[in-house]
């Protein structure tokens, strides 16, 4: 879920990138809590799927927009990449337990989708401001853009708030990178950047879950105003198969040990 870096990024044409290394480490880490507490070991630690599974979320949908922004030249090949795994992660994400037996697409459906909405509103309205696109085709995309993600909110993990958090981090993102010292443009940039932190506490129900939720955020929003320059790179890499097959194999593991458990029956 993350685009292939170089090894050294080129400060003078895109924000240091670095601090994403650190960032593939902690999702991983905080999604993998957030999944054993809610189907390995729920009860006596939901509390730490409440707390420190909120990071996971925003911070993956933070790195997507951040790749697709800055990092990648062909943002739509990226999402599509993002869906392969979610597609080879559906089938073991459709047999955990939960309340309800709708069908959901998991995560990597909602990043793929908000990554590919955004992509396709900012390539729009660049083609508006070059002339190239006038105001009634851009009418229209908008139009058709609006109504594919109130259609996607029903059917993806996270909903319609979590498909309007990459488009909205891209947009954060841009204006936070490019507003200088400006003092017109810097309070243009913490405008832009509201949104993404009002769309973040919609995500959740509990007062706890909201907190970790926006201030990972926060923390994100201030590492695109110019933090991210001063992070170190990783001293570890993540390896690039493990980043690709753990979002899977995880849920592969997990349904596995509840299959072994007794706790969910095969149909078929």
């Amino acid at each position: 879920m993350a685009a292939t870096l170089s090894a050294t990024p080129d400060i003078n044409r895109r924000p240091s990138s670095y601090w994403t290394g650190w960032g593939q480490w902690l999702a991983l880490i905080t999604m993998t809590v957030d999944h054993l507490t809610r189907y390995v070991l729920p009860g006596d630690f939901s509390w730490a799927g409440s707390s420190i599974g909120r990071i996971a979320f925003p911070l993956f949908a933070a790195m997507v927009a951040w790749h697709g922004l800055f990092n990648t030249r062909n943002p739509l090949r990226y999402s599509r990449r993002i869906l392969v795994i979610g597609l080879v992660a559906q089938l073991p994400y459709m047999m955990m337990p939960r309340a309800s037996d709708a069908l959901i697409f998991n995560v990597c459906f909602t990043l793929a989708s908000g990554l590919a909405l955004g992509t396709l509103a900012r390539q729009g309205w660049q083609h508006y401001q070059q002339q190239t696109l006038g105001f009634g085709w851009l009418l229209l995309g908008t139009a058709v853009g609006v109504t594919v993600w109130y259609l996607l909110g029903f059917w993806v993990e996270y909903g319609h708030n979590g498909l309007l958090l990459i488009p909205l981090f891209m947009f954060a993102m841009h204006s936070l990178s490019q507003a200088g010292t400006h003092f017109q443009a810097r309070l243009w940039a913490g405008l832009a950047a509201f949104p993404v932190l009002w769309v973040a506490g919609q995500m959740n129900a509990s007062d706890m879950a909201k907190s970790f939720t926006v201030g990972t955020c926060v923390v994100v929003l201030i590492l695109a105003a110019g933090l991210a320059q001063r992070v170190p790179a990783v001293t570890f890499a993540m390896p690039r198969r493990l980043w690709l097959a753990w979002y899977p194999g995880h849920f592969a593991l997990i349904a596995l040990w509840l299959l072994l458990s007794g706790r969910i029956v095969l149909g078929w």
